[in-house]
């Protein structure tokens, strides 16, 4: 039984899929507890692999893309399932991943890892992107992590000004392997 938080249509709000329509699977629960964490991820209710996958049709439709995030959507022993059945339900999965928990994933599933008290390697080394939270200060202490092929966000925490200065700053001067990511979704007023 998986422990959810919510099931929602939305679209896609940071990094390289920003602008894409998605079902988003909240999983219940972090192994982190972040002092500017600003999602709930509390558990709300308990459902089967089958019905997420049931509640994912009946929020998106046809949407292919279908986010697992959290929390740390890893934490849960039945995400392995959960991401079996989707795929197998013609879904493209993404996951966003603290990039604590090593987890055999398939190929095409694609992986954000976005750090912060701990990484481990071998999710640094399969992540697709990495956003990395400016919060005061650029976490440049997790750049060298991730292989030079992976794109690399900044994202200012809670699009604060001083905090969105400090990540275009930080891009400028490495223009070859920085992004800005700001969380468009609050911009337009949608989760």
């Amino acid at each position: 039984m998986l422990q959810l938080a919510e099931i929602f249509y939305s679209v896609q709000g940071e990094g390289t899929w920003t602008g894409t329509p998605a079902v988003f699977v909240r999983l219940a629960g972090c192994n982190l507890s972040c002092s500017f964490c600003d999602t709930d991820y509390s558990l709300k209710f308990f459902g089967s692999v089958a019905d997420v996958v049931t509640r994912v049709r009946d929020a998106g439709g046809s949407c292919p893309m279908v986010i697992l995030t959290g929390g740390e959507p890893l934490a849960q022993r039945e995400t392995g399932a959960l991401i079996d059945a989707l795929r197998a339900d013609g879904r493209r999965v993404h996951i966003e991943s603290n990039g604590t928990l090593p987890a055999e994933l398939p190929g095409d599933v694609w992986l954000t890892v976005s750090p912060k008290e701990r990484l481990a390697p071998e999710m640094a080394r399969r992540a697709d992107e990495a956003k990395l939270i400016v919060d005061g200060r650029v976490p440049e202490e997790w750049i060298g992590s991730f292989p030079e092929s992976t794109p690399l966000f900044l994202q200012p925490e809670g699009n604060k000004p001083s905090n969105v200065a400090l990540a275009i700053d930080a891009a400028k001067r490495d223009p070859g392997r920085l992004r800005l990511s700001l969380q468009t979704h609050k911009f337009i007023g949608v989760r």
